[in-house]
């Protein structure tokens, strides 16, 4: 991940607290300090730490100190079921004026504020984050003071693009979208490659192939000002093999349909996890 300066962190001066250091946790601690984030700021509590965690201790981050006391920020990147029971006990890091920031799929504003209290931001950001190419989508509680949501926003920032919303219950479809997202596109790659197996293809080539095409193309759309309709018209040649393809891929029972019952299907699954 390349380090970015990020002023807002850097100025920081009060404790950070990230409860929850797995592979999402991971890679946002991973973004602060590469921004400038000073260590010693930082508060990990993860009760089966990785060997890169365990390693920020030397510089200065602390790991499951015994002692708790109001913090200014308390990140809450741990599993939905898992802050059920770790929740409570996280609380005695919250004060009043602490800005509680939540990663937790389906983890509502009010069952947040209800557990632990604080100024609570609601985001859901996606795995990309880890290269420092995610995108972000967040929204606010009504205490959370300006100062507070550009701390956020600078937090977010540190592993990709942020987006903010008012209305909370779009949270559930853009984590069938964004949040999930990712998954659904390894899924291209690996059946794309499958598919060129079938077509006769060695299972390496064919790997190769379907991993370059589907990252390159991304990095394509993503440096493109072109809609993605464009850029997949300029791809297809009338009468051509890209529009053979195309004629089953864009079909009654291709991608369209497909998609939407998926992002239904996760969008449901997120309303689930809040009740």
């Amino acid at each position: 991940m390349t380090a970015v300066g990020n002023n807002e962190l850097q100025n920081t001066t009060g404790t950070i607290v990230l409860a929850g250091a797995g592979k999402m946790g991971g890679a946002m601690l991973t973004g602060w300090l590469a921004g400038g984030l000073d260590p010693a700021r930082v508060v990990v509590i993860e009760p089966m730490p990785s060997a890169e965690i365990t390693a920020l201790v030397a510089r200065g981050v602390r790991l499951n100190p015994a002692e708790a006391a109001a913090a200014e920020v308390v990140i809450l990147a741990v599993k939905p079921q898992m802050f059920r029971e770790a929740g409570p006990a996280l609380k005695s890091w919250v004060g009043d004026s602490t800005l509680v920031l939540s990663i937790m799929a389906g983890t509502t504003i009010a069952s947040l504020q209800h557990v632990v209290g604080g100024a609570v931001v609601r985001a859901m950001p996606n795995t990309p984050a880890a290269i420092g190419r995610g995108i972000t989508v967040a929204v606010p509680a009504g205490n959370v003071s300006d100062a507070q949501r550009a701390l956020t926003d600078a937090l977010l920032r540190a592993t990709g693009a942020v987006e903010w919303v008012d209305d909370e219950t779009l949270m559930d479809a853009v984590t069938a979208v964004s949040g999930s997202g990712p998954a659904y596109v390894f899924l291209l790659a690996e059946e794309l490659a499958r598919a060129g197996v079938a077509a006769g293809l060695p299972e390496a080539l064919a790997t190769r192939l379907a991993r370059d095409t589907v990252s390159g193309a991304g990095e394509l759309l993503r440096q493109s000002d072109l809609p993605s309709a464009t850029l997949r018209q300029n791809v297809t040649s009338p009468g051509g093999t890209t529009a053979a393809a195309l004629s089953v891929l864009m079909g009654t029972d291709g991608f369209q349909p497909l998609l939407e019952r998926a992002v239904a299907a996760a969008t449901a699954m997120s309303k689930e996890l809040a009740k």
